[in-house]
């Protein structure tokens, strides 16, 4: 055994050794780093080694510069960037630097950085990858959405011509085509900026998003499987390719995506509802009605945060912590969210008046949310089964992006659908003449039809 312990120390010695070498690209560089990273993430001796090493070195000096890279790789970004700040001359350290405050959510001072290694190398992707994305979060923090898009299109519009063809370049212009709500041009250049590099993080993690938005859950599952084979794993990753797996019927998958998460993250007790949420789904029983009660569960819990009219602080912050749905909403405590910088009581107000609207609050478990969601349902229609007003959304046999959508407006029931009109659903993202013209045919099977346009 202490033969392996030591074999395991001389590898994180070699690591931290090997992966610094190089001082001129900041590029290839952090290449470099990440490469040695996933390779360190691979065992967990060896990582705790690495740690144990790092805890050695003093903070200044080659040693102070090796140890702040090392905290990089460690997974500690916060401590990085500090340890980094003394080390703005040098190109490798001011860009793993600048990783490091877009990790934790310092765009603002990413920035700056970036735009200086952008004027040192303007002939590489990253650094003005970099640049222009920092730009964007710091405007999307600040609230300044209009600004925010505004910026975005005059950057990429400015760059080089070989910037637009780069894995950096597809992945903003994806950004820019998301906020103009074009979905399906955003998935398109997602996933140019994958093939471009594979390894690009950040473009995989929205391909496979919009492509769950858009009703495409295998590209989707693809993505998040894809991330999920890169090391260390985004607990967040894990969490979406869990909840999309449960949508698709896949509970020990979810359960086992769960189970990876919380084992590396044991304080997370959102992840622990999870786990639990999903292992009660392996085990439990469901009778039709039970049955029919959870597809219309999934229906509500799927809806966007985007749907709701939000503060746009408010709006920021769930982004920020990757509430998406109001699925990942519920599983949230008020303390939780009340912790989370610039959310304050206004905001949770806003929150508990539309978690309320729909039968809901926070902090529930599925079984409550599935009671609660039902008896809300039972208040707002009538008590007869037969009648067609009644019928639920999931046995009107409607396509995938056809469905989404409805869901994604709160319909539940046929009758639902009939108090909307058509340009309400032509006004949604990835309708169009054809999903409006499949749903009129299954209301006209029904007897029934879509409200008239208001005048």
């Amino acid at each position: 055994m202490s033969h392996d312990s030591s074999a395991h120390d001389s590898s994180a010695t070699g690591t931290l050794e090997a992966a610094f070498d190089i001082k001129t690209s900041p590029i290839s560089s952090y290449a470099a780093l990440c490469t040695s990273r996933a390779d360190l993430f691979e065992n967990a001796h060896a990582l705790q080694s690495f740690r144990n090493r790092l805890a050695e070195l003093s903070g200044s000096g080659e040693e102070g510069r090796r140890k702040g890279l090392g905290l990089w790789m460690a997974g500690d970004s916060a401590a990085a960037a500090a340890q980094l700040a003394s080390f703005e001359n040098d190109h490798v350290a001011a860009f793993t630097r600048a990783k490091s405050l877009m990790a934790i959510g310092k765009a603002q001072e990413a920035h700056a950085i970036f735009e200086r290694l952008s004027k040192s190398f303007p002939d590489e992707a990253r650094p003005r990858g970099g640049m222009i994305e920092a730009r964007l979060e710091a405007d999307l923090a600040a609230g300044n959405e209009e600004a925010a898009r505004a910026n975005l299109e005059k950057a990429l519009k400015s760059a080089p011509a070989a910037f637009a063809t780069s894995a950096d370049g597809c992945y903003l212009q994806g950004r820019l085509h998301e906020m103009d709500h074009q979905y399906e041009a955003a998935v398109v250049a997602y996933d140019q900026s994958r093939e471009a590099d594979p390894t690009h993080r950040a473009a995989l993690f929205r391909f496979a998003y919009v492509s769950e938005r858009i009703g495409d859950t295998e590209s989707a599952l693809s993505g998040y499987q894809q991330l999920a084979s890169m090391l260390p794993i985004d607990r967040n990753v894990l969490i979406n390719m869990g909840m999309l797996l449960e949508d698709m019927g896949r509970d020990r998958e979810a359960c086992a995506c769960y189970d990876v998460a919380n084992r590396s993250f044991p304080t997370d007790a959102r992840l622990r509802r999870y786990l639990e949420d999903a292992r009660s789904g392996i085990d439990m029983y469901y009778d039709e009605d039970m049955e029919r009660k959870e597809d219309r569960l999934n229906q509500i819990l799927r809806i966007p945060i985007t749907d709701f009219e939000l503060s746009v602080r408010a709006r920021n912050c769930l982004n920020k912590m990757n509430i998406l749905t109001l699925g990942d909403l519920v599983r949230h405590s008020e303390t939780e969210l009340l912790a989370y910088k610039n959310f304050g009581e206004t905001s949770l107000q806003e929150i508990k008046e539309i978690l309320v609207s729909k039968g809901l609050r926070l902090g529930m478990g599925r079984e409550e949310a599935v009671a609660s969601i039902e008896a809300a349902r039972r208040r707002t229609v009538t008590s007869d089964p037969n009648d067609v007003m009644n019928r639920p959304v999931s046995e009107l046999e409607l396509s995938i992006r056809c469905r989404r959508v409805v869901e994604a407006m709160g319909c539940l029931t046929a009758g639902d659908i009939t108090q909307h009109s058509e340009d309400e659903f032509l006004g949604m993202p990835n309708f169009g003449s054809t999903s409006l013209q499949e749903l009129k045919a299954k209301l006209s099977d029904l007897g029934l039809k879509l409200a008239p346009k208001q005048a």
